[in-house]
């Protein structure tokens, strides 16, 4: 990652160094993506609104293969303010995880964090802060589905459609940590530097505000209405595969805890069956003897789940291993399973006196557990001693250099 720091008519702080701003004094945080003919009016929206009502400064953190950096640079000498470009060759974590970059980088008690396509109104971000103070609130959401909001700005049916899905999917699985929140898929809010702590944020995608809900959420949270904008110039960044990403982010949210995740670990194993029986009546069909086509075919459902769960499950734990190390780990813990099964049904039958229905469903059960405690175990956990840790820190720091 390089840093590439803007000059202004104030000098630049050095971000790494400087003390905190005065209470009440608010840092801007804008990711950007081939933004460059939004930044100019941008910065002079900031310039008519902000600046005025209290001290702030801009962190632009982008991930662009335009100008965009330069673009920043040369408009920000008009501006009186500091402004800072964090400019990422590798754009780890999306849209969220330059938030995140900006968040570490803030001066100021307090962090607005806005789109750069001007879709954010600027002279709302001195309110945002004035109702945080005023209410002691951690974090306050501007949101678009509270009275005086709109959400005009949203080009056509289909993003509309699509916005109002997304937050119906994502209130129903966050009941309690979203409540209160009227739009979490807002990109425009203000948070106090003290309410977050960065490290602890593993963002996928552009929906940084859900994560901080529900990983970091401050107890008590503010709304303030705000008019979507129409975008000034360029395209929008939605895409089929953002928002592939946004379920995927989702899911990790949803099943951080051990029991969601035992929860979908099961109703995965449930769908490879599908691809089980398939892969049977194919290799039924083409001659092969029933026996070896059900091993056969059971790989398949074995290689179904384990896609699965690498990307819906355990997307975060999977530095500490290699892939093929991972894949032949949960290949032997699953054809371990049938191994198992049919001893311990013997058992419950010949030991306990149970009945051969009741027990092959309490050797399903567990079996079931035992397979989801030894994937967890065995293949997503760290290695013990200096020697895993090492190994772990070594392919991190990999991946983030890389």
């Amino acid at each position: 990652m390089s840093h590439d720091h803007t000059e202004s008519t104030t000098p630049v702080p050095d971000l790494r160094t400087a003390e905190l701003a005065e209470p009440g004094a608010v840092t801007i945080v804008v990711p950007t993506f081939n933004e460059s003919a939004n930044i100019r009016r941008l910065l002079h929206q900031i310039t008519e609104s902000v600046p005025a009502r209290l001290p702030c400064e801009v962190v632009f953190v982008d991930d662009s293969t335009d100008d965009t950096p330069e673009v920043v640079r040369d408009a920000a000498k008009d501006c009186p303010y500091p402004v800072t470009v964090i400019h990422r060759e590798e754009p780890v974590g999306g849209l969220g995880g330059a938030v995140v970059e900006g968040i570490k980088a803030a001066g100021s008690d307090w962090i607005v964090v806005m789109d750069g396509d001007c879709q954010h109104p600027p002279s709302l971000v001195p309110e945002l802060v004035a109702t945080g103070e005023r209410s002691g609130a951690g974090l306050v959401v501007a949101s678009r589905y509270i009275k005086g909001g709109s959400r005009a700005g949203l080009a056509g049916s289909y993003r509309v459609a699509v916005s109002r899905g997304a937050t119906w999917l994502t209130k129903s699985l966050f009941p309690r940590r979203l409540h209160g929140i009227s739009d979490p898929m807002s990109g425009f809010f203000a948070i106090r530097r003290s309410a977050v702590t960065a490290d602890v944020l593993k963002p996928l995608g552009y929906k940084i505000l859900l994560e901080l809900a529900v990983r970091s959420r401050p107890r008590r949270v503010s709304e303030v209405p705000f008019v979507f904008q129409d975008r000034f110039a360029g395209e929008s960044k939605s895409s089929a595969q953002e928002g592939l990403r946004f379920l995927r982010h989702l899911a990790g949210l949803r099943t951080a805890s051990p029991a969601a995740r035992m929860v979908g670990f099961g109703l995965i194993g449930l769908t490879g069956f599908l691809p089980n029986l398939l892969g049977l009546y194919a290799l039924t069909a083409a001659g092969l003897h029933y026996v070896p086509a059900e091993i056969l075919a059971n790989q398949l459902g074995v290689a179904w789940n384990f896609v699965l769960i690498e990307h819906l499950l355990f997307r975060d734990r999977r530095s500490h291993r290699r892939w093929w190390d991972r894949a032949g780990r949960f290949a032997l813990l699953a054809n371990a399973d049938l191994v198992l099964r049919i001893p311990l049904i013997a058992l419950f039958v010949h030991r306990f006196g149970m009945g051969a229905l009741s027990a092959t469903a309490l050797a399903l059960v567990t079996t079931f557990v035992l397979r989801f405690a030894g994937t967890e175990a065995l293949v997503y956990l760290p290695r013990r001693g200096p020697r895993g840790a090492r190994t772990a820190a070594r392919r991190t720091a990999a991946r983030r250099a890389a």
